[in-house]
C-alpha cells in the first residue's frame, strides 16, 4: 500500500512555480476578499498569502466587517476586477448570510476566475476548453498522477456531488478517459458502487464514511474530506482499516488539502501567462 503524499507533490509544484516566477519582471498577483472574521478563514487567507510569497507571488488581502453591505462587497470586487495588476481574484467563502454571494462572484472576470468557480470556466471545463478548473478536485487529480495510477480505461467513483468538488471531479476523470459513476446521498447501496471503483475519489463531509468493506482490493483513495472530532482532523475515509485494503491513498491531513492552495496558485501563474501570451 503506498500512501500518496500531498505535501511531496505540493513542494515540487511550488518550486516549478516559483522558478518560472523567478524570470518575470512583473509578478503575478493575487487578491483574496473576505467578509467577516471567521477563525477558519482568516487562517486559510492567511496561509495563502504565505504561500504567494514563498513562490515569489504578490498576494494583496481586502479584509470587509461582518456586517459590510452588499454594495461595499460588490464595490471591492468590482475595483479588483477593473485593476490591472491584478491577475487572479478569490473571494473567500463563506459569505456572511446577508450577502448574495452569487451576484458577487459574478463580477469576478472569467479570466481572473482562479478559483474556476465561474459558470464560463465550468462551462469550458465541461466541454474540455482551456479554462481555471477547480482547486480541490484538480488537485485530487494531480495525486493520482503523482502515485504513478493509470486513469484512463479505469472505473472512477466519486462520493459526493457538490460543485466545489464532486461535480467537477467526475468531469475532470473523464477528460482522463476514465469511466465515471457519482454517488450522492439518494443513492441506493453505495457499498455495492465503490466497491467496483479502481479509483475512488470521497468528498461528503461525513467523518469515516468510507469503510474497508465499501472498498476494492488494491483500489487508489483519494479522500477530499476534512473533519474535526475531539480536536483531531479525520477524512471522509476511516483510514486505518481502508489503508490495509487500498493499492494507494491519501491520508488526512497532508493529502489532497495541501494541493488546494498550490493548485490555486498554479491558477492564478496560468492567469497571468495568458493576460500576457506566455506560452
Amino acid at each position: 500500500m503506498k500512501i500518496i503524499d500531498g505535501k511531496a507533490l505540493s513542494a515540487k509544484m511550488r518550486s516549478e512555480i516559483a522558478e518560472k516566477i523567478k524570470g518575470y519582471a512583473v509578478k503575478p498577483c493575487l487578491a483574496v476578499v473576505m467578509v467577516g472574521e471567521d477563525p477558519a478563514s482568516a487562517i486559510y487567507v492567511r496561509n495563502k498569502g504565505k504561500a504567494c510569497s514563498e513562490v515569489g507571488m504578490v498576494s494583496v488581502t481586502r479584509v470587509l466587517p461582518e456586517n459590510a453591505s452588499q454594495a461595499e462587497v460588490e464595490a471591492v470586487v468590482g475595483e479588483l476586477a477593473a485593476d490591472d495588476k491584478i491577475h487572479g481574484i478569490l473571494v473567500q467563502l463563506p459569505l456572511p448570510a446577508h450577502i448574495d454571494a452569487d451576484a458577487v462572484l459574478s463580477l469576478i472576470p472569467t479570466e481572473k476566475d482562479v478559483d474556476g468557480f465561474s459558470p464560463q470556466n465550468v462551462g469550458n471545463m465541461l466541454l474540455g476548453k482551456p479554462c481555471l478548473s477547480a482547486c480541490t478536485p484538480s488537485g485530487a487529480v494531480e495525486l493520482i498522477k503523482y502515485a504513478g495510477v493509470e486513469i484512463s480505461g479505469k472505473h472512477a467513483v466519486v462520493v459526493g456531488r457538490s460543485n466545489i468538488v464532486g461535480k467537477p471531479a467526475a468531469i475532470l476523470l473523464l477528460k482522463e478517459n476514465a469511466t465515471v459513476t457519482v454517488c450522492h446521498s439518494k443513492t441506493a447501496d453505495i457499498a455495492a458502487i465503490t466497491k467496483q471503483a479502481d479509483i475512488l475519489v470521497v468528498a461528503v463531509g461525513k467523518p469515516k464514511f468510507i469503510t474497508a468493506d465499501m472498498v476494492k482490493e488494491g483500489a487508489t483513495v483519494i479522500d477530499v474530506g476534512i473533519n474535526r472530532i475531539d480536536g483531531k482532523v479525520v477524512g471522509d475515509v476511516d483510514f486505518e482499516s481502508v489503508s490495509a485494503k487500498a493499492g494507494a491513498i491519501t491520508p488526512v491531513p497532508g493529502g489532497v488539502g495541501p494541493m488546494t492552495i498550490t493548485m490555486l496558485l498554479k491558477n492564478t501563474l496560468s492567469a497571468y501567462e495568458r493576460k500576457y501570451g506566455i506560452e
